[in-house]
C-alpha cells in the first residue's frame, strides 16, 4: 500500500534530482534535496487538511488530484506562479520576467521581495478563513474543549468569521502603511496593494468554497431522496442524476483544493528563495516536495488515519491558523522558515499524541 501510493513521489524524486545534477552539479543536486524537506515540512498541515476533502470524492477524483492537480501544482505554483507575480509587480511580460529570472537572478529575487506583501495578504486572508470557519462550527468531537465550546457559541452570530478576517485585513493593511512611512515613503501605496490583495483572497475562499459548498450539499440532498425512494420502492432507483451531481461537486471541491494548495504554497515558494534563486532548482525541489505531500494526502485517506486519529484535523487547522498569522506578520517583519515549519509540526504533533491516548483510553474503557 505504501510503495504503491508513493510510487510516482519516488520516481519524480529520483528524476528530479538527476536533473539537478545534469543541470549545475553536485552543489544543485543538494539544493534540490534541501527545499524537497523545506516543501514537505511546510506542507504536512496541508496533506491533513486536503485528505479531510478528497475523501469526499470517488477513485477517479483522487486519481484527477494526483495527476492533473500535481501538474497544476508544480507548473503553475513551483514554476510559473514565482514568474507571475515579478511580472505583475515589475510590470514586465511573462516572457521577459522569465529572462530575467534566468540571466539576473539577484535582480529576480529582488522583485520577488517586493511582491511578497500582496503575497502574504492574499494568501493570509485565505488559509484565516479557512481556520475561523473550523473554530467557529460546532462540532462533536473537540481537541481543546476550553477554547473550542466559546468558539463554537460565538459561530452561531452570522458572518462572524468575515468581520474578523476584514478587521484582521484592515489592521495588517495599515501597520504596513504606517511602516512604509517610515522606511521613506517610496511603498506607501503598498499599505492599499496589500488591502486589496486580502480582499481578493477573502472573496476567492467564499466564491470557490460557496461553490463546492452548493454542489456537495445538492449531491447529498440528491442522494437522500433517491435513498428515500428506493427504500419506498423496494428497488434500485436511477443512477444517472447523483453521478452527473457527483461529477459537479466533485469538479468544485477539486477546483477548492488547487487554490488551497496554492495558498499553502506561498511560504514554500517565499521560503525558497532563502535558499536559492535559480528558478530551476526551485520547480524541482519544490515539485518533489508537492508530490510527497500529494501522495501523503491519498495515503490517509486509504488508510483511513483521519477516522483513527480524530484530533489531527484540529491540529492541522489550528496550524492554518497559526500559518495564516505567520503570512501576515512578514507584510512587516521578517520570520524564519524554520519557525513556520516548526509550529505546523508541533500542532500537527500534539493532536496526533492526544489522538493515540484517547483512543488508548477508549480501549482501556471497553
Amino acid at each position: 500500500m505504501l510503495l504503491k501510493t508513493f510510487r510516482w513521489a519516488f520516481a519524480v524524486t529520483a528524476v528530479g534530482l538527476a536533473a539537478g545534477v545534469l543541470y549545475d552539479g553536485w552543489t544543485a543536486l543538494g539544493i534540490v534535496a534541501i527545499l524537497s524537506v523545506l516543501e514537505i515540512s511546510l506542507s504536512f498541515d496541508n496533506a491533513v487538511i486536503n485528505a479531510g476533502i478528497l475523501k469526499k470524492m470517488n477513485a477517479f477524483w483522487q486519481k484527477i488530484f494526483l495527476t492533473v492537480g500535481i501538474v497544476i501544482a508544480v507548473f503553475g505554483m513551483r514554476l510559473v506562479f514565482p514568474v507571475v507575480i515579478v511580472a505583475i509587480s515589475a510590470r514586465l511580460s511573462p516572457w521577459n520576467a522569465v529572462d530575467l529570472a534566468l540571466t539576473d537572478k539577484d535582480r529576480y529575487q529582488e522583485l520577488v521581495t517586493d511582491a511578497h506583501p500582496s503575497i502574504a495578504a492574499f494568501g493570509g486572508m485565505f488559509l484565516l478563513m479557512i481556520f475561523l470557519d473550523f473554530v467557529f462550527e460546532d462540532r462533536e468531537i473537540k481537541w481543546l474543549g476550553w477554547l473550542e465550546r466559546p468558539l463554537a457559541r460565538l459561530g452561531s452570530v452570522d458572518m462572524l468569521s468575515v468581520c474578523i478576517a476584514l478587521i484582521v485585513l484592515l489592521a495588517s493593511s495599515l501597520t504596513f502603511g504606517a511602516h512604509a512611512h517610515q522606511h521613506g515613503g517610496t511603498h506607501a501605496d503598498k499599505a492599499e496593494t496589500v488591502l486589496l490583495a486580502g480582499i481578493a483572497g477573502l472573496i476567492t475562499y467564499m466564491v470557490v468554497g460557496g461553490l463546492s459548498g452548493f454542489f456537495e450539499q445538492k449531491l447529498e440532498d440528491e442522494e437522500e431522496r433517491e435513498s428515500e425512494a428506493e427504500e419506498a420502492a423496494g428497488q434500485a432507483g436511477g443512477r444517472g442524476a447523483p453521478v452527473k451531481l457527483a461529477g459537479r461537486a466533485a469538479f468544485f471541491m477539486f477546483l477548492y483544493l488547487e487554490v488551497l494548495d496554492a495558498s499553502f504554497s506561498f511560504d514554500g515558494v517565499i521560503g525558497a528563495f532563502a535558499i536559492t534563486n535559480d528558478i530551476v532548482l526551485m520547480a524541482l525541489g519544490l515539485g518533489i516536495g508537492a508530490m510527497y505531500v500529494r501522495s501523503l494526502t491519498v495515503y490517509l485517506v486509504r488508510q483511513g488515519t483521519l477516522d483513527d486519529y480524530v484530533y489531527l484535523e484540529h491540529g492541522a487547522h489550528y496550524a492554518i491558523g497559526a500559518l495564516s498569522l505567520i503570512l501576515l506578520v512578514t507584510i512587516r517583519y521578517q520570520i524564519n522558515e524554520i519557525v513556520t515549519g516548526l509550529v505546523g509540526v508541533v500542532l500537527i504533533g500534539a493532536s496526533f499524541w492526544s489522538s493515540v491516548r484517547r483512543n488508548r483510553a477508549l480501549r482501556t474503557a471497553a
